[in-house]
């Protein structure tokens, strides 16, 4: 009898630390949403990267974009031309 109590005791042991011990089921699960959360962010950030990387090509000076160059300038330096119509939105 004690040693059946014994087995059940050890099998109860192991069994809550492969659940929820520190390399367990739950752990797993958690670290699993990490990568997918982490894999999420890295494309996020690649595609920006891309965008911005085009951006910037666009206003290299071998394959300058006029359009693009004065649109960037207008918004930095909070300009319009003249003919532009402006609509104040607060």
């Amino acid at each position: 009898m004690l040693m059946t109590l014994l087995w059940v005791c050890t099998a109860a042991y192991l069994g809550y630390h492969v659940v929820q011990g520190d390399r367990g089921l739950l752990a797993w699960m958690r670290l699993t949403s990490e990568v997918h959360e982490t894999k999420s962010r890295l494309q996020t950030a690649q595609d920006e990267r891309t965008y911005l990387s085009h951006q910037v090509s666009l206003l290299r000076a071998d394959s300058l974009d006029v359009d693009l160059l004065e649109e960037r300038v207008r918004i930095l330096l909070n300009l319009a031309h003249p003919r532009d119509i402006v609509i104040i939105d607060n």
